[in-house]
């Protein structure tokens, strides 16, 4: 994975630098487990300082994912899009009430059982199954809908940007934590004023270990997978994005083929399925739903 070669990347610029330079590595280790007792553990109280039992569980299963990347690939896309055009295609052509069907127990659905990987997802289930009974219930405005489409969607977006955010807090707490521990570090070397120069030079060394672990620690891992983790959050909510121009789309009169294209130009350039691809894969699905039964 490209994360584990970048943190891998960093210790080796950096320790690496600082061996060729000449330093000694057993000042830092040390150093390294008291400042790290107290840049890591008060920075991870800060955390919880911050937050919430709920939220320290939520963040620390987040560090995962920022090695293994967003939950949606690219055929999840195309699934989507295929998924709403069934969807939509059953409410115009066979109206409100066999639309419900599919609706209210999507686990029985056979149009949501050809998708199971994205109907295991609560939120984008909820989503899709939620707006599309409240148009059987004959709300079919637009911006009505568009507007309570992208309040979920805010909603959940914000939810899933916490960890990012909990854990930028820590990476910013790092290089002031650090400060402290190299602080702490200066007053118990002037309390041993009178030893020899050189132990009292090892005792500031270690020191120092403490304001160059904070900032390497902010700056070299936990900022960047902060960062990470917020691309990450970001691009998950393309896929409800997408969902909502082509339910919106729906509603302003257009084609359920028109809609799918229109939801295929939102999602992300690297994930998009071509316009001819697209079509393919729409005419298998159509093709798979007539020979069901149309149910």
């Amino acid at each position: 994975m490209i994360q584990i070669a970048g943190i891998l990347g960093v210790f080796v610029a950096v320790f690496g630098g600082y061996l060729i330079a000449g330093g000694k590595m057993g000042v830092i280790l040390h150093a390294i487990g008291p400042e790290m007792m107290i840049i890591g553990g008060s920075g991870f109280m800060t955390m919880l300082i911050g937050g919430d039992g709920a939220l320290v569980a939520k963040t620390m299963k987040s560090f995962g994912k920022v090695f293994q990347g967003s939950q949606w690939k690219r055929k999840d896309f195309s699934d989507l899009l295929c998924l709403l055009y069934l969807l939509l295609r059953t409410h115009q052509k066979e109206g409100a009430a066999k639309l419900e069907k599919h609706i209210e127990k999507p686990e029985n659905s056979p149009i949501f059982s050809r998708y199971a990987r994205l109907t295991k997802e609560p939120a984008l289930r909820g989503l899709v199954c939620d707006t599309m009974r409240t148009i059987t219930l004959n709300n079919k405005d637009p911006h009505r809908v568009g507007e309570m489409m992208e309040g979920a969607i805010d909603k959940r977006h914000a939810e899933n940007l916490k960890p990012a955010k909990a854990i930028q807090l820590m990476a910013d707490a790092f290089p002031a934590l650090g400060i402290v521990a190299a602080v702490l570090g200066v007053i118990k070397a002037m309390g041993a004023i009178s030893e020899s120069p050189e132990i009292l030079g090892g005792m500031i060394g270690s020191a120092l270990v403490g304001t160059f672990l904070g900032v390497f620690l902010s700056y070299g891992l936990i900022g960047p997978m902060a960062a990470r983790l917020k691309a990450i959050v970001e691009e998950e909510k393309r896929m409800m994005d997408v969902a909502r121009a082509v339910i919106t789309s729906y509603l302003e009169n257009l084609s359920p083929q028109i809609c799918v294209e229109v939801g295929r130009q939102a999602i992300p350039s690297k994930l998009q399925p071509s316009f001819d691809q697209m079509e393919e894969q729409l005419r298998e699905a159509g093709r798979a739903k007539a020979e069901g039964g149309g149910e």
